[in-house]
């Protein structure tokens, strides 16, 4: 469901010179499909906390960002994908206070309170992948496909 708005990229993640390349594409991309300010700051931070674990726990990957469209609705869907350990534990990754250091201290539970839809895919020695999607309004629910 691309809206061809420009904004589909593919971007390393192997340094800290390349969080500062993640946060600046995803302030313009979503700023570009119409974010308001808030808005921006919440998937930017979200995008830098997960940029940040696919360096530093998974060893570098990439980010995939691609706008997307559901019910006349706008929005940014990002994917971040490394060939690390993988993640033992995703409920406890996931809990409130938890956190490996290293982040700004909210960890895969803070990012996922501050985008709309979050999903993730792991396990040990398999990886991880998480895919954030946030909506420049709130979009109406997915039809589940049977």
């Amino acid at each position: 469901m691309s809206t061809g708005a420009g904004v589909e990229a593919r971007l390393p993640i192997g340094s800290d010179m390349d969080l500062v390349w993640v946060r600046q594409h995803v302030r313009q991309a979503a700023a570009q499909l119409g974010f308001g300010l808030v808005d921006q700051t919440k998937l930017v931070t979200a995008a830098s906390e997960l940029a940040r674990n696919t360096l530093v726990h998974g060893g570098g990957g990439h980010m995939e960002s691609e706008p997307v469209v559901r019910g006349g609705i706008r929005g940014l869907r990002l994917t971040f994908c490394d060939e690390g350990p993988g993640i033992t534990d995703v409920e406890r990754a996931l809990s409130d206070g938890y956190t490996s250091g290293g982040g700004l201290g909210m960890g895969l539970g803070g990012a996922r309170r501050l985008v709309h839809e979050f999903d993730i895919e792991t396990g040990p020695g398999a990886g991880t992948t998480v895919r954030v999607t946030s909506w420049t309004a709130r979009p109406p629910r997915q039809r589940e496909e049977h």
